[in-house]
Protein backbone atom coordinates (compact mmCIF):
# COMPACT_ATOMS: atom_id res chain seq x y z
CA UNK A 1 0.00 0.00 0.00
CA UNK A 2 1.10 3.24 -0.84
CA UNK A 3 -0.20 6.93 0.13
CA UNK A 4 -0.15 7.89 -3.80
CA UNK A 5 -3.30 8.93 -5.41
CA UNK A 6 -4.84 9.57 -1.97
CA UNK A 7 -5.56 13.29 -2.55
CA UNK A 8 -3.02 15.73 -3.42
CA UNK A 9 -0.34 16.52 -0.94
CA UNK A 10 -1.31 13.94 0.98
CA UNK A 11 1.90 11.81 0.80
CA UNK A 12 3.75 15.62 1.21
CA UNK A 13 1.97 16.47 4.86
CA UNK A 14 2.44 12.70 6.32
CA UNK A 15 6.45 12.88 5.92
CA UNK A 16 8.77 14.61 8.33
CA UNK A 17 12.41 14.23 7.92
CA UNK A 18 13.66 11.88 11.07
CA UNK A 19 10.27 11.04 11.56
CA UNK A 20 8.51 9.49 8.87
CA UNK A 21 9.33 8.59 5.38
CA UNK A 22 7.09 8.36 2.91
CA UNK A 23 7.19 4.91 3.08
CA UNK A 24 7.28 4.52 7.16
CA UNK A 25 3.77 6.92 6.72
CA UNK A 26 2.40 4.53 4.33
CA UNK A 27 3.23 1.63 6.71
CA UNK A 28 1.93 3.03 9.76
CA UNK A 29 -1.44 3.80 8.09
CA UNK A 30 -1.67 0.11 6.75
CA UNK A 31 -1.28 -1.46 10.56
CA UNK A 32 -4.08 1.49 11.84
CA UNK A 33 -6.27 -0.23 8.56
CA UNK A 34 -5.43 -3.46 9.37
CA UNK A 35 -6.79 -3.48 13.42
CA UNK A 36 -9.95 -1.53 12.29
CA UNK A 37 -12.98 -3.71 12.05
CA UNK A 38 -14.90 -4.37 9.06
CA UNK A 39 -17.65 -2.18 11.05
CA UNK A 40 -15.64 0.88 11.34
CA UNK A 41 -14.06 -0.17 14.71
CA UNK A 42 -10.52 0.52 16.00
CA UNK A 43 -9.78 -1.09 18.90
CA UNK A 44 -6.52 -0.32 20.54
CA UNK A 45 -5.27 -3.57 19.27
CA UNK A 46 -7.04 -6.44 18.27
CA UNK A 47 -8.44 -8.83 21.26
CA UNK A 48 -8.45 -5.60 23.22
CA UNK A 49 -10.80 -2.83 23.49
CA UNK A 50 -11.81 0.26 22.22
CA UNK A 51 -12.76 3.64 23.86
CA UNK A 52 -14.66 6.68 22.17
CA UNK A 53 -12.33 9.22 22.66
CA UNK A 54 -9.32 7.12 21.21
CA UNK A 55 -11.41 5.64 18.48
CA UNK A 56 -12.40 9.09 17.42
CA UNK A 57 -8.59 10.15 17.25
CA UNK A 58 -7.40 7.34 15.39
CA UNK A 59 -10.01 7.78 12.68
CA UNK A 60 -8.80 12.04 12.37
CA UNK A 61 -5.46 10.63 11.65
CA UNK A 62 -7.22 8.21 9.07
CA UNK A 63 -8.99 11.42 7.44
CA UNK A 64 -4.99 13.01 7.57
CA UNK A 65 -4.13 10.25 5.28
CA UNK A 66 -6.75 9.98 3.16
CA UNK A 67 -8.90 7.23 4.01
CA UNK A 68 -11.87 9.01 4.27
CA UNK A 69 -14.39 6.19 3.89
CA UNK A 70 -12.72 4.11 6.74
CA UNK A 71 -12.41 7.16 8.67
CA UNK A 72 -16.31 7.86 7.77
CA UNK A 73 -16.71 3.44 9.22
CA UNK A 74 -15.12 4.97 12.43
CA UNK A 75 -17.83 7.73 12.36
CA UNK A 76 -21.07 5.80 11.83
CA UNK A 77 -20.21 3.41 14.50
CA UNK A 78 -20.55 5.88 16.78
CA UNK A 79 -23.56 6.97 15.93
CA UNK A 80 -25.04 3.14 16.02
CA UNK A 81 -23.82 2.67 19.05
CA UNK A 82 -24.68 5.95 21.36
CA UNK A 83 -26.56 5.27 24.16
CA UNK A 84 -30.17 6.83 23.99
CA UNK A 85 -29.07 9.53 26.50
CA UNK A 86 -26.24 10.50 24.14
CA UNK A 87 -23.26 9.23 25.19
CA UNK A 88 -21.14 5.99 25.21
CA UNK A 89 -19.65 3.75 27.35
CA UNK A 90 -16.24 3.76 28.76
CA UNK A 91 -15.18 0.70 26.41
CA UNK A 92 -16.15 -1.97 24.29
CA UNK A 93 -14.18 -5.29 23.90
CA UNK A 94 -12.91 -6.29 20.75
CA UNK A 95 -15.15 -9.49 19.91
CA UNK A 96 -14.38 -11.83 17.16
CA UNK A 97 -18.04 -10.87 15.57
CA UNK A 98 -17.85 -7.59 16.44
CA UNK A 99 -20.66 -6.99 18.28
CA UNK A 100 -19.83 -5.09 21.42
CA UNK A 101 -22.68 -2.79 22.08
CA UNK A 102 -24.87 -4.81 24.30
CA UNK A 103 -21.78 -5.56 26.42
CA UNK A 104 -19.48 -3.35 27.35
CA UNK A 105 -16.48 -4.00 29.48
CA UNK A 106 -16.95 -0.50 31.40
CA UNK A 107 -20.26 0.92 31.81
CA UNK A 108 -19.16 4.63 32.97
CA UNK A 109 -19.66 7.48 30.84
CA UNK A 110 -17.16 9.63 30.76
CA UNK A 111 -17.83 13.11 29.33
CA UNK A 112 -14.39 13.79 27.39
CA UNK A 113 -15.11 10.24 25.80
CA UNK A 114 -18.22 11.70 25.09
CA UNK A 115 -17.96 14.81 23.78
CA UNK A 116 -14.56 14.05 21.32
CA UNK A 117 -16.91 13.28 18.58
CA UNK A 118 -17.71 16.77 17.66
CA UNK A 119 -13.81 17.07 17.45
CA UNK A 120 -13.62 14.21 14.88
CA UNK A 121 -16.79 15.21 13.17
CA UNK A 122 -15.71 18.79 12.48
CA UNK A 123 -12.12 16.99 11.01
CA UNK A 124 -13.80 14.84 8.91
CA UNK A 125 -16.18 17.73 7.63
CA UNK A 126 -12.95 19.70 6.89
CA UNK A 127 -11.35 17.45 5.58
CA UNK A 128 -13.99 16.17 2.74
CA UNK A 129 -16.22 19.18 2.60
CA UNK A 130 -18.86 16.60 3.11
CA UNK A 131 -22.03 18.52 3.92
CA UNK A 132 -24.45 15.33 4.04
CA UNK A 133 -21.72 13.44 6.04
CA UNK A 134 -22.10 16.39 8.50
CA UNK A 135 -25.89 16.58 8.56
CA UNK A 136 -26.24 13.21 9.14
CA UNK A 137 -23.95 13.04 12.21
CA UNK A 138 -25.13 16.38 14.34
CA UNK A 139 -28.00 14.17 16.39
CA UNK A 140 -25.12 12.26 17.29
CA UNK A 141 -23.06 15.38 17.72
CA UNK A 142 -26.04 17.06 19.33
CA UNK A 143 -27.20 14.22 21.73
CA UNK A 144 -23.72 13.97 22.67
CA UNK A 145 -22.73 17.65 23.94
CA UNK A 146 -26.00 17.69 25.65
CA UNK A 147 -24.68 14.56 27.89
CA UNK A 148 -21.90 16.48 28.56
CA UNK A 149 -23.07 20.00 29.49
CA UNK A 150 -26.14 18.17 31.62
CA UNK A 151 -22.37 17.63 34.36
CA UNK A 152 -21.33 21.03 34.03
CA UNK A 153 -21.36 22.38 37.52
CA UNK A 154 -22.05 26.10 38.48
CA UNK A 155 -18.28 27.41 38.36
CA UNK A 156 -17.91 26.08 34.82
CA UNK A 157 -16.09 22.61 35.60
CA UNK A 158 -17.65 20.12 34.07
CA UNK A 159 -17.54 16.28 36.13
CA UNK A 160 -15.24 13.74 34.80
CA UNK A 161 -18.34 10.49 34.68
CA UNK A 162 -21.38 9.28 34.88
CA UNK A 163 -21.40 6.12 36.68
CA UNK A 164 -22.90 2.57 35.72
CA UNK A 165 -26.30 1.94 37.54
CA UNK A 166 -25.07 -0.77 39.07
CA UNK A 167 -22.71 1.87 40.67
CA UNK A 168 -25.13 4.09 41.95
CA UNK A 169 -25.38 6.16 38.51
CA UNK A 170 -24.52 9.50 40.49
CA UNK A 171 -22.17 12.10 38.92
CA UNK A 172 -18.75 11.89 39.79
CA UNK A 173 -18.31 15.69 41.80
CA UNK A 174 -14.67 15.81 40.43
CA UNK A 175 -13.94 17.65 37.40
CA UNK A 176 -10.25 16.46 35.55
CA UNK A 177 -8.58 19.34 33.88
CA UNK A 178 -7.09 17.39 31.13
CA UNK A 179 -10.98 16.09 30.90
CA UNK A 180 -11.94 19.41 30.75
CA UNK A 181 -9.78 21.26 28.44
CA UNK A 182 -10.46 18.23 25.83
CA UNK A 183 -14.15 19.04 26.24
CA UNK A 184 -12.89 23.37 25.64
CA UNK A 185 -11.81 22.07 22.19
CA UNK A 186 -14.86 19.74 21.13
CA UNK A 187 -17.76 22.46 22.14
CA UNK A 188 -15.77 24.79 19.89
CA UNK A 189 -15.74 22.24 17.33
CA UNK A 190 -19.76 21.87 17.95
CA UNK A 191 -20.02 25.25 17.94
CA UNK A 192 -18.60 25.77 14.47
CA UNK A 193 -20.44 22.27 13.11
CA UNK A 194 -23.54 24.42 14.34
CA UNK A 195 -22.83 27.62 12.88
CA UNK A 196 -21.78 26.08 9.81
CA UNK A 197 -25.48 24.36 9.96
CA UNK A 198 -27.28 27.90 10.68
CA UNK A 199 -28.61 26.29 14.00
CA UNK A 200 -27.50 28.79 16.22
CA UNK A 201 -27.09 27.23 19.95
CA UNK A 202 -26.14 30.63 22.83
CA UNK A 203 -26.56 27.79 25.98
CA UNK A 204 -23.35 25.92 24.07
CA UNK A 205 -21.58 29.58 23.80
CA UNK A 206 -22.06 30.51 27.29
CA UNK A 207 -21.13 26.83 28.86
CA UNK A 208 -17.96 27.08 26.45
CA UNK A 209 -17.05 30.36 28.15
CA UNK A 210 -17.63 29.42 31.94
CA UNK A 211 -15.48 26.13 31.24
CA UNK A 212 -12.99 28.65 29.58
CA UNK A 213 -12.95 30.37 32.84
CA UNK A 214 -12.69 27.73 35.21
CA UNK A 215 -9.89 26.55 33.09
CA UNK A 216 -8.26 29.72 33.22
CA UNK A 217 -8.70 30.97 36.58
CA UNK A 218 -9.67 28.22 39.07
CA UNK A 219 -7.24 25.61 39.49
CA UNK A 220 -8.92 24.94 42.81
CA UNK A 221 -12.04 23.44 40.79
CA UNK A 222 -10.33 20.75 39.19
CA UNK A 223 -9.49 17.45 40.92
CA UNK A 224 -5.44 17.43 41.38
CA UNK A 225 -3.72 15.27 38.93
CA UNK A 226 -0.43 17.35 38.62
CA UNK A 227 1.68 14.35 38.35
CA UNK A 228 0.11 13.73 34.92
CA UNK A 229 2.08 15.10 31.84
CA UNK A 230 -1.60 15.50 30.10
CA UNK A 231 -2.56 18.00 32.84
CA UNK A 232 0.46 19.96 32.15
CA UNK A 233 -0.19 20.38 28.80
CA UNK A 234 -3.88 19.69 27.87
CA UNK A 235 -4.94 23.36 28.62
CA UNK A 236 -2.75 24.52 26.00
CA UNK A 237 -3.70 21.47 23.42
CA UNK A 238 -7.42 22.20 23.85
CA UNK A 239 -7.12 25.58 23.38
CA UNK A 240 -7.97 27.26 26.87
CA UNK A 241 -4.38 28.71 27.07
CA UNK A 242 -3.16 30.55 24.38
CA UNK A 243 -0.17 33.31 24.16
CA UNK A 244 2.13 34.27 27.06
CA UNK A 245 0.26 32.06 29.22
CA UNK A 246 0.64 29.14 26.84
CA UNK A 247 4.22 29.66 27.21
CA UNK A 248 4.70 30.15 30.71
CA UNK A 249 2.72 26.52 31.42
CA UNK A 250 4.77 24.76 29.14
CA UNK A 251 8.15 26.28 30.40
CA UNK A 252 7.09 25.89 33.99
CA UNK A 253 6.44 21.98 33.56
CA UNK A 254 8.79 21.35 30.65
CA UNK A 255 11.96 19.77 32.80
CA UNK A 256 9.46 18.03 34.95
CA UNK A 257 8.19 16.16 31.77
CA UNK A 258 10.46 16.21 28.56
CA UNK A 259 12.94 13.77 28.41
CA UNK A 260 15.93 14.56 26.31
CA UNK A 261 16.11 12.38 23.13
CA UNK A 262 13.78 9.80 24.58
CA UNK A 263 10.18 11.77 24.41
CA UNK A 264 7.74 12.86 27.71
CA UNK A 265 7.03 11.19 31.26
CA UNK A 266 3.19 10.12 31.72
CA UNK A 267 3.81 10.80 34.89
CA UNK A 268 6.82 12.41 37.23
CA UNK A 269 8.62 11.10 38.20
CA UNK A 270 8.47 7.80 36.77
CA UNK A 271 10.78 6.58 34.44
CA UNK A 272 8.17 6.40 32.01
CA UNK A 273 7.78 8.16 28.56
CA UNK A 274 5.19 7.32 26.15
CA UNK A 275 4.26 7.76 22.58
CA UNK A 276 0.93 9.36 22.93
CA UNK A 277 1.83 11.91 25.49
CA UNK A 278 4.55 12.98 23.09
CA UNK A 279 3.01 13.33 20.28
CA UNK A 280 -0.08 15.27 21.91
CA UNK A 281 3.25 17.37 23.43
CA UNK A 282 4.24 18.26 19.87
CA UNK A 283 0.63 19.55 18.87
CA UNK A 284 0.99 21.75 21.25
CA UNK A 285 4.11 23.09 20.31
CA UNK A 286 2.71 22.90 16.92
CA UNK A 287 0.15 25.27 18.02
CA UNK A 288 2.10 27.28 19.92
CA UNK A 289 4.34 28.11 16.76
CA UNK A 290 7.65 26.41 18.47
CA UNK A 291 7.99 23.75 15.39
CA UNK A 292 11.34 23.00 16.31
CA UNK A 293 11.12 22.07 19.56
CA UNK A 294 8.10 20.03 18.39
CA UNK A 295 9.80 18.30 15.05
CA UNK A 296 12.54 17.41 18.02
CA UNK A 297 10.18 15.82 20.40
CA UNK A 298 8.53 13.65 17.42
CA UNK A 299 12.20 12.44 16.58
CA UNK A 300 12.96 11.48 20.12
CA UNK A 301 10.31 8.51 20.22
CA UNK A 302 11.19 6.87 16.77
CA UNK A 303 12.80 4.35 19.37
CA UNK A 304 9.00 3.43 19.98
CA UNK A 305 8.73 2.12 16.11
CA UNK A 306 8.11 -1.15 15.40
CA UNK A 307 8.68 -3.02 12.16
CA UNK A 308 5.20 -2.99 10.83
CA UNK A 309 4.90 0.82 11.19
CA UNK A 310 2.92 1.04 14.66
CA UNK A 311 4.36 2.35 17.97
CA UNK A 312 4.65 0.82 21.16
CA UNK A 313 2.78 2.54 23.99
CA UNK A 314 5.88 3.07 26.10
CA UNK A 315 9.23 2.50 27.61
CA UNK A 316 10.60 2.08 30.62
CA UNK A 317 14.10 3.63 30.65
CA UNK A 318 15.84 2.69 34.00
CA UNK A 319 14.67 -0.33 32.71
CA UNK A 320 15.78 -0.36 29.26
CA UNK A 321 12.14 -2.57 28.91
CA UNK A 322 8.87 -1.82 26.49
CA UNK A 323 6.29 -1.44 28.23
CA UNK A 324 3.55 -2.31 27.87
CA UNK A 325 3.98 -5.11 24.98
CA UNK A 326 1.35 -3.41 23.01
CA UNK A 327 1.16 -1.86 19.93
CA UNK A 328 -1.81 0.72 20.18
CA UNK A 329 -3.68 2.24 17.05
CA UNK A 330 -4.25 5.81 19.35
CA UNK A 331 -0.50 5.94 19.62
CA UNK A 332 0.15 5.66 15.77
CA UNK A 333 -2.77 8.05 15.49
CA UNK A 334 -1.58 10.70 17.59
CA UNK A 335 2.00 10.84 15.79
CA UNK A 336 0.32 10.66 12.10
CA UNK A 337 -1.93 14.02 13.81
CA UNK A 338 1.01 15.55 15.08
CA UNK A 339 3.05 15.20 11.60
CA UNK A 340 0.33 16.50 9.49
CA UNK A 341 -0.06 19.59 11.57
CA UNK A 342 3.06 20.27 11.42
CA UNK A 343 2.80 19.57 7.51
CA UNK A 344 -0.03 22.02 7.14
CA UNK A 345 -3.05 19.58 6.24
CA UNK A 346 -6.13 22.00 6.68
CA UNK A 347 -7.87 19.92 8.49
CA UNK A 348 -6.10 19.31 10.97
CA UNK A 349 -4.39 22.33 11.59
CA UNK A 350 -7.43 24.16 11.86
CA UNK A 351 -8.66 21.71 14.20
CA UNK A 352 -6.01 21.96 16.54
CA UNK A 353 -4.59 25.25 15.78
CA UNK A 354 -8.14 26.60 16.62
CA UNK A 355 -7.67 29.99 15.38
CA UNK A 356 -10.86 30.06 13.68
CA UNK A 357 -12.98 28.08 16.32
CA UNK A 358 -15.62 29.93 17.91
CA UNK A 359 -14.60 31.11 21.44
CA UNK A 360 -17.59 31.19 23.66
CA UNK A 361 -19.16 34.04 25.67
CA UNK A 362 -17.30 35.18 28.57
CA UNK A 363 -19.16 35.27 31.87
CA UNK A 364 -19.99 38.38 33.89
CA UNK A 365 -18.37 37.54 36.52
CA UNK A 366 -15.86 35.23 38.36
Amino acid sequence: MTLAGRGPGRTERLVLPGVLTAEQAAATVAGILAVQRADGAIPWFRGHHLDPWDHVETAMALDAAGEHERAEAAYDWLARHQNADGSWYAAYPDTPDGVAADRPTDRGKESNFCAYVAVGAWHHHLATGDDAFLDRMWPTVYAAIEFVLALQAPGGQIGWKREAPEKGGFVRPAALLTGCSSIYQALRCALAIAEHREDPQPDWELALGWLGHAIRQHPERFLDKSRYSMDWYYPVLGGALTAAAATERIAAGWDRFVVPDLGVRCVSPNPWVTGGESCELALTLWAMGDVERAVQVLRAIGHLRAADGLYWTGYVFDDDTIWPRELTTWTAGSLLLAVAALGGDPATTAVFGGTELPTGLAPDCC
